[in-house]
C-alpha cells in the first residue's frame, strides 16, 4: 500500500512537471509575439520590461535579447541595444521571430554607427549570401573592403552592385574614386561623370570630380566642382582648402587667401590633416604678399600641433631673426615701394649709384648700378653693375644665378651682386665661383643695413 502511494506520487509530479512546461512551452511565443508587438507599436519602455521578466526566469532565451535591443533603440539607446545584439550573435541560434536577415542589419547598422567597419563588413559579407537581391548588401560590402584598403575586393563588390543596380550614383563614385587613387582618369572621369548625371546633387562626386581635374590642370573646372561639393556640409571645409590650392597653383595669392581664412574660421579640429594644410597654404600667401608676421603666426600654429609638418621648423629658422632684428624684419615684410627705397639706400651703402631698378616677378628687385665718382677713378670709363635684392624663406640656388648671365653679358657689367636675408646653396656657391657673381648673405646684409642708417 505504501510503495503504491509512494509511486501515485511520482507520478503525479510528473504529469504536473510535464503540464508545467507544456504549458511554459506553450505560453513562451505568445509572450514573445506580445513582446515584438511592444517593440512594433512603439512603447519601449514596457518593452524593456517585459524582456528583462522573460530573460529572468529565461536568460538563454536568444528572441527576448533580441527584442530587447529593439526596445532600447526604441528609446534611444544604441549602445544598449548593441550589447543585447552582440549577445545574440554569440548564441546563434535563430528562431520563430528572430529572423536573421532582419538581424543582421540591425547589428550592421549598429557596427556603422559606433564605427566597428570591421564588424560591419562581416555582417554584410553574411548578408550577400542571406539576401542576395539585395545591391545595397554588395556596395556596403565595398565601402568596408575599401575602407580596410582592398582595393581589389571593393572594385568586384562595387561592380556587383552596379551590375543589379546600374542607376546606384554612389557605387559610380566609389569606383571613380578607386580609378582616380589607381591614377586611372580617364575611367575615373567615366564612373563620376555617371555619378553626376544620376544624382546632380552627390557631392562627394564633385568633391572627387575637383580633384581629378585639378591633377589635370584644368584649374576652372576644379575651382567650379569644388565650389559645389561645398554645399556638403561635411566637404566645406576640405573643398575651400582645395579651392584655396587651386588659386595658389594660379598665384592669385589673394583669392586663395579668402578661402583658406573662410576654411579656418569654419575649422572644429586644429590637429585634422586639413587644417593643418590650410594653415600651411595661407602661410604661404602671406608670405608671397610679405605679410611676414601673419605667415609666422600659422607656421607656429602647426608647428605646435605637429613640429614635423613639411619645412615648417625650416620656415621658422629662416625667419627668427626677424623678432631681434628690425632692420631685417623691414626688408623681409615691407611694401614694394619701402623695398624699393631700403634697396636703393643698400646700393649706395655698397658705394654705387642707381641708374635702372626693375620689380621682377617673382618680388626680386634688379638694379643697375654704376660706382659713384671719385678723384682717382674720375677717367676710367665706369663698368656697369647688377645687383639682384632676394627676400625669400628658402636659400637661394643656381637657378636665379643663371638667369641673368646672359644679361650680364649683353649689358657688359663686371660684377653681379646677388643679396638676400637668407643664405646660398652648395650649388650657388660652386656656379659663382668662377664667375662675376658676388654672393651677399643674411650676415653682410645685417651689416650693410646699419651703414644705410648712417
Amino acid at each position: 500500500m505504501v510503495i503504491l502511494v509512494v509511486v501515485l506520487s511520482i507520478l503525479g509530479l510528473i504529469i504536473a512537471s510535464v503540464i508545467f512546461f507544456a504549458v511554459k512551452a506553450a505560453l513562451a511565443p505568445k509572450k514573445i509575439s506580445t513582446l515584438s508587438d511592444l517593440v512594433k507599436a512603439g512603447k519601449g519602455s514596457q518593452a524593456v520590461k517585459m524582456a528583462k521578466l522573460i530573460l529572468g526566469k529565461d536568460p538563454r532565451n536568444p528572441e527576448a535579447h533580441y527584442f530587447l535591443g529593439m526596445a532600447y533603440l526604441v528609446d534611444g539607446k544604441a549602445e544598449l541595444a548593441l550589447m543585447e545584439f552582440k549577445t545574440v550573435n554569440q548564441m546563434g541560434l535563430f528562431q520563430g521571430l528572430l529572423v536573421e536577415k532582419d538581424f543582421r542589419k540591425q547589428i550592421a547598422a549598429l557596427f556603422e554607427r559606433f564605427d566597428q567597419g570591421e564588424e560591419a563588413l562581416k555582417e554584410y559579407i553574411l548578408l550577400v549570401k542571406l539576401d542576395p537581391a539585395n545591391p545595397e548588401n554588395y556596395y556596403k560590402a565595398g565601402f568596408y573592403f575599401e575602407e580596410r584598403g582592398k582595393a581589389d575586393n571593393a572594385l568586384k563588390y562595387y561592380r556587383k552592385t552596379l551590375e543589379m543596380q546600374p542607376d546606384h550614383s554612389d557605387a559610380h563614385l566609389r569606383l571613380g574614386m578607386l580609378f582616380l587613387r589607381a591614377n586611372r582618369p580617364l575611367e575615373a572621369r567615366q564612373e563620376l561623370d555617371q555619378a553626376l548625371k544620376l544624382k546632380p546633387d552627390n557631392y562627394h562626386a564633385w568633391f572627387s570630380m575637383g580633384r581629378l581635374l585639378k591633377e589635370g590642370h584644368d584649374l576652372n573646372g576644379a575651382l567650379s566642382a569644388f565650389e559645389k561639393a561645398q554645399k556638403d556640409p561635411d566637404l566645406k571645409v576640405k573643398a575651400l582648402v582645395e579651392r584655396g590650392s587651386c588659386f595658389m597653383t594660379q598665384k592669385n595669392y589673394d583669392r586663395a587667401t579668402v578661402e583658406l581664412e573662410r576654411a579656418l574660421k569654419l575649422a572644429t579640429n586644429d590637429s585634422e590633416k586639413d587644417i593643418l594644410y590650410a594653415r600651411y597654404f595661407l602661410a604661404h600667401c602671406y608670405e608671397k604678399n610679405r605679410f611676414i608676421d601673419k605667415a609666422i603666426g600659422e607656421w607656429e600654429k602647426i608647428y605646435s600641433k605637429k613640429p614635423t609638418f613639411k619645412d615648417v621648423a625650416e620656415k621658422l629658422s629662416a625667419y627668427q631673426d626677424l623678432r631681434v632684428d628690425d632692420r631685417i624684419k623691414d626688408y623681409v615684410t615691407s611694401g614694394k615701394p619701402q623695398f624699393l627705397a631700403i634697396c636703393q639706400g643698400l646700393v649706395g651703402a655698397m658705394g654705387f649709384s642707381v641708374q635702372d631698378s626693375t620689380e621682377m616677378p617673382n618680388g626680386t628687385i634688379k638694379i643697375i648700378a654704376i660706382e659713384n665718382e671719385s678723384e682717382k677713378w674720375r677717367a676710367v670709363k665706369k663698368m656697369p653693375k647688377i645687383l639682384l635684392f632676394h627676400r625669400t624663406s628658402e636659400p637661394i640656388d643656381e637657378a636665379p644665378l643663371r638667369e641673368v648671365s646672359e644679361e650680364i653679358r649683353k649689358l657688359g657689367a663686371n660684377k653681379c651682386y646677388v643679396v638676400t636675408n637668407t643664405t646660398f646653396t652648395r650649388a650657388a656657391v660652386s656656379f659663382a665661383e668662377t664667375r662675376p657673381y658676388e654672393l651677399v648673405g643674411k650676415d653682410q646684409l645685417q651689416t650693410l643695413l646699419k651703414r644705410t642708417e648712417g
